[in-house]
């Protein structure tokens, strides 16, 4: 989930590539976005609403990054010419916080977890369907072989996996997808901060209109979990887009299925539950799948000029 470097909306000179410091940062990521979604779980428990985690979650974003700019003298960025597209996003983005969220607060994190690697998966239907890319044996290969690893883990029919919480855990990441191919869009003009910065300015006050309804009052440690969320929520975002500053997306995205182990750990000393059997044998097809998408896109990229190779 690619979710920059540059400060303008300007071309800024490409930064060296660095990419063991890449899948370092990658690597943090995935770790600090695992404590969000513990956070999300345990703020959940405890009673606050899903609608205020989510407001709670976005609002600190909107001064940190207004600070953030004027800090680097790039206010200009936030000027934009596509506040329409900035909306769609942040629409489409706000229903998908609510589906990984809700995952989350449905699910053991391991599977909650498991299920959003799917989201390569979605992209390349997606890819094929919206942008009529070409999509080869390989890639439709790793769809089939992902969604096997699904059908393992969720055992339609015989499984302690709710059906409405499988059909939630695998729309979320259908989103990511359909988010990221918005995003892709976007960054063809947009400084990819910037795209964060409208995200949160759209969806906060929409989350807002929310409070009345579901706001209760809250005890120190519930003000603890949100606060601890919403840094957690922030730095991780700060931490895929710095990755993406020194490494290629192909290369680092290897370091997001470590996510599964962060969950599983977390999992165990938060909520004493393990993975079932059927997740470990299902995992394994779903991350695979992933890594071959990510392993064809890259070879693509440096053959794309080679006519007749199949996508």
């Amino acid at each position: 989930m690619a979710y920059g470097a540059c400060v303008s909306n300007q071309i800024a000179p490409t930064p060296a590539q660095r990419p063991q410091l890449a899948l370092l940062i990658r690597l943090a990521a995935a770790f600090t976005l695992s404590v969000m979604l513990v956070l999300v779980k345990k703020a959940s428990e405890s009673g606050i609403h899903l609608a205020e985690i989510l407001f709670w979650r976005q609002l600190p974003t909107v001064p940190i990054l207004l600070i953030w700019f004027a800090a680097t003298g790039a206010l200009q960025s936030l000027k934009t010419q596509r506040l329409g597209k900035h909306a769609q996003r942040a629409l489409y983005g706000l229903t998908g916080m609510f589906l990984n969220f809700g995952a989350v607060t449905l699910l053991p994190l391991a599977e909650a977890t498991t299920f959003g690697f799917t989201s390569a998966i979605w992209a390349v239907i997606l890819s094929a369907l919206l942008l009529k890319e070409k999509v080869g044996i390989y890639r439709w290969g790793a769809v089939l072989l992902g969604f096997a690893g699904v059908v393992v883990i969720a055992q339609p029919g015989d499984s302690s996996i709710p059906l409405f919480a499988a059909g939630v855990a695998l729309a979320a990441p259908f989103m990511i997808a359909l988010i990221s191919i918005q995003i892709r869009d976007l960054t063809k003009t947009e400084n990819p901060m910037t795209i964060v910065f409208y995200f949160a300015a759209f969806t906060a006050p929409l989350l807002a209109l929310w409070l009345p309804f579901v706001f209760t009052d809250h005890t120190p440690y519930q003000w603890m979990l949100l606060a601890a969320l919403a840094v957690s929520g922030l730095l991780g975002q700060f931490l895929l887009t710095a990755a993406l500053k020194y490494g290629a997306v192909a290369s680092v995205i290897v370091m997001d299925y470590s996510a599964l182990l962060w969950a599983t750990l977390f999992g165990f000393l938060f909520f004493d539950r393990l993975p079932t059997a059927a997740l470990w044998l299902g995992a394994p097809l779903i991350i695979g799948a992933g890594m071959i998408i990510a392993w064809r896109e890259h070879s693509l990229s440096k053959t794309k000029a080679v006519p007749g190779m199949p996508a």
